[in-house]
Formats: C-alpha cells, structure tokens, sequence
C-alpha cells in the first residue's frame, strides 16, 4: 500500500469527502478545516512538491482552485472571498508530501474565526459542506451554459 494519504485518497483506500473529481484532479474537504468548506485540491499523479509537479498540471490546478472559490461564493456557504494557498516544503509548513492547493472560503470580517480556525481546525458538517460546494459548481455550470446559449444567438 502507498504511504501518501493523498494517494490513497485517489485510490479510494481511505477516507474523504470529495467535492470535485476529474481524470486528473481530485478535491475534497480538508479533514481538519480552518474554516467551514476548507478544500484540498490535489493532482492524482503523486509529486511531492513543486520540484516533481509539471508546470501545466499546475496551472490545472489553479484553474480549479478558482472554480471552487468562485463556487463557494455562489453555493450555500456564501463565501465573500477566497484564500487560495500552496504550502511547498515542510519549510513552508506542508504536512503531507504531495502537492495540494488549500481552497479557503472567507467573510467578511471573519478574522477571528479563521485565526480559531488555525488553533483548532475541527470539521465542520461534511456532507452538508460538500452539498454547498457541489451545488455552487452546479451553478457555475448553469451560469456558463447561458452564457454560451447568450453569445450563439
């Protein structure tokens, strides 16, 4: 068996409540959140860091990090904003050796809860998150649907 957790989260060998899965990404609600929908995105080819990550894959992965943060504004978690971060190192505080994006849905004025958050990181509702995360991306779906309906007419 793998030793990345991560890996074997794509293998399906352990535990997670994914929000977004495609042949080459998988996202999925960090376990111990910092703040409610506080999602992992991550490449299903294993790269440690930035060293082993090809540079279109990681630009895949951005481009779905602001999917989700679009997501979150639009779904039930009615973000206002979105930290989008990239630990690279266990200099630069990365605790699980494979490449992740942290997706972290913000409010206004919600400093002090995202400081508990660090302290504490305890999960937050995740199915129900998932279902807010799922049901934005539902809408960015429909929102671009119109939009190419909008500009063939």
């Amino acid at each position: 068996m793998n030793a990345c957790v991560f890996c074997r989260i794509v293998a399906g060998e352990a535990p997670s409540t994914k929000v977004y899965e495609d042949d080459t990404l998988c996202a999925f609600l960090d376990i111990r959140p910092i703040a409610a929908g506080h999602t992992l995105i991550i490449p299903k080819k294993h790269a440690a860091e930035l060293d082993d990550l090809d540079a279109d894959l990681g630009a895949e992965i951005f481009r779905a990090g602001h999917r989700l943060a679009l997501a979150m504004r639009r779904g039930a978690l009615a973000a206002d904003g979105a930290n989008l971060i990239l630990n690279d190192g266990r200099a630069a505080f990365q605790t699980v050796p494979h490449i992740h994006l942290h997706v972290i849905p913000r409010r206004k004025g919600d400093l002090f809860g995202v400081t508990k958050g660090f302290l504490l990181r305890r999960s937050h509702d995740p199915a129900g998150t998932a279902a807010s995360i799922r049901a934005g991306l539902a809408a960015l779906d429909d929102d671009n649907a119109r939009d190419i309906e909008g500009t063939q007419s």
